[in-house]
């Protein structure tokens, strides 16, 4: 394909990217309003969330090796038209059991979405040149994450479109994006003879990381750590997913193949990748959450307030990108991203319900700089040390792994909050010489509005003030992405799209390293 040829069809792969990430954070300001209209109780609020995260983050690793059986251009039309029809069933949904459901159905279409685009990038591209590309990719991500809360704000505020639109709003993309590519893509279909579905890997790896999701997202709530509850879960998740790596050390065409995730490179790419998704997810969850309870801000302004994140992932992403495609070096970005990363997370664990906005917006253009450095230059390190047959199952991985971390992150952080929220009411509410009885509202309910004025203002406090020992559990994990980017091999960008054939002892030798 031509420069213009990849741009035209870069276009439609951008729209239908853009779609479905922002499908994942439009809601979530909304969803207050969403439960309420549909008479949900909180547990189910949880759940609209979580069933999406567990359908992508689950599907993920075998729309992956999908992709390298079967036309990448197919599988990614199914997944636009299953996007969309789920999109549109979750506007039309009429009570949260259905929405819960056409939600995770709705999960299915974004984990193949976000997987399949990268995978088609970088088939149709070079690594040398994939890095001004991969550029335009991490800005559109920005946009997304960052402008999702935005938009569902608006869209919910507006009398004349309401909740519902939330939903809508991803058909007439969707449309265009399918057109658009079904003109424009070209992408070269490698029929083979002897392919191989590894059903038994692909039921073991979403059923054990279901499982486990589940799992962290109740603990510490509807059950405590050390019960029978934890026990059975947690070990029946771990015993799925080693029958799953069992499975997957057998079978002929693995879903995850083992050889791949051995390798010096993919492993510590993978690791890295798990401290960029709590970054990702974490920080425009929480961020969202604590300039509207902590600060009081509605979610228009909230939305407003987290664009120096948005910019930094933005701008560092594409000057990166540019950058690197020039010198064909890819971890001093990673290894500096991940600094920044950290340094962003250990400003926004100093702050509290009175924090200077100026000081937060430093934090989360650092933390945003740190993102847009590491997180697809970690696909574009992997995918420069495996072939072209392996292409999409390692693009599948690490993404996997980005958004398994991402997934635990939230409920690990949510768990810490709640908890740190529960004891500064307590403390706040027996300062003030209000009855205990008073809490009880303030933590099952985020309508603050509802709250008498004297519990109203012990409950921002305490949220503003609990939000910074979320960022220092996420500093924590961000040191473990820092160590694994600074021992990640040195390797210069290739320039062919696949690496020259090896023999049988030199990949045994590669994948040792």
């Amino acid at each position: 394909m031509s420069h213009r040829q990849i741009l035209e069809a870069l276009s439609g792969l951008l729209l239908v990217l853009f779609v479905a990430m922002i499908s994942s954070t439009i809601v979530s300001v909304a969803l207050p309003q969403i439960i309420g209209a549909l008479n949900g109780t909180q547990s189910q609020y949880t759940w609209v969330i979580t069933a999406s995260l567990l359908a992508s983050t689950a599907s993920t690793p075998i729309w992956g090796k999908l992709a390298d059986l079967f036309s990448k251009k197919l599988l990614l039309q199914i997944s636009i038209v299953i996007f969309m029809v789920s999109s549109l069933a979750c506007g039309f949904a009429q009570n949260t059991a259905q929405l819960i459901a056409f939600r995770a159905v709705q999960g299915l279409g974004m984990g193949a979405l976000q997987v399949l685009v990268q995978v088609i990038i970088a088939a149709m591209i070079s690594p040398k040149e994939r890095g001004r590309y991969n550029g335009y990719l991490g800005g559109v991500m920005a946009v997304a994450t960052v402008a999702g809360p935005l938009l569902g704000g608006l869209i919910a505020d507006t009398s004349w479109l309401g909740w519902r639109w939330c939903f809508f709003v991803a058909a007439p993309f969707t449309v265009v994006a399918f057109a658009l590519l079904h003109k424009t893509l070209r992408v070269a279909v490698v029929r083979r003879d002897d392919v191989r579905i590894d059903y038994a890997g692909a039921v073991l790896i979403a059923a054990g990381v279901s499982v486990l999701l589940i799992w962290v997202t109740f603990v510490g709530n509807s059950f405590d750590w050390l019960s029978w509850q934890t026990a059975a879960m947690a070990g029946g998740g771990v015993l799925l997913l080693a029958l799953a790596t069992w499975v997957e050390s057998r079978v002929a065409e693995p879903v995850v193949p083992l050889k791949i995730i051995r390798r010096r490179t993919p492993a510590l790419a993978i690791l890295a990748s798990l401290a960029v998704g709590m970054a990702m997810f974490g920080g425009s969850v929480f961020l969202g959450q604590y300039f509207q309870i902590g600060r009081g801000y509605t979610p228009t302004q909230a939305g407003l307030l987290t664009i120096p994140m948005m910019l930094g992932v933005l701008i560092s992403s594409t000057v990166s990108g540019r950058m690197i495609s020039r010198s064909g070096r890819v971890k001093p970005y990673i290894v500096t991203g991940s600094v920044v990363l950290t340094v962003g997370f250990l400003v926004l664990s100093t702050i509290d319900h009175q924090t200077s906005l100026l000081l937060i917006a430093a934090a989360m253009l650092l933390v945003g700089a740190g993102v847009g450095m590491s997180m697809q230059n970690l696909v574009l390190a992997i995918q420069n040390t495996v072939p072209l047959r392996e292409l999409g199952a390692a693009s599948g991985a690490i993404t996997f792994f980005r958004s398994l971390g991402g997934t635990i992150g939230v409920s690990v952080l949510g768990a810490v909050l709640a908890n740190r929220v529960a004891t500064g009411i307590a403390e706040g509410l027996a300062k003030a010489g209000i009855p205990a009885s008073g809490t009880g509202g303030g933590r099952s309910t985020l309508n603050i509005q509802a709250l008498p004025e004297p519990i109203k203002e012990i409950v921002r406090a305490a949220y503003g003030d609990a939000t910074g020992h979320i960022f220092l559990v996420s500093a924590a994990v961000a040191v473990v992405g820092v160590v694994a980017a600074l021992f990640l091999k040195p390797v210069r960008l290739r320039d062919s799209v696949d690496l020259p054939a090896t023999s049988e002892a030199d990949e045994r030798v590669a994948t040792a390293h």
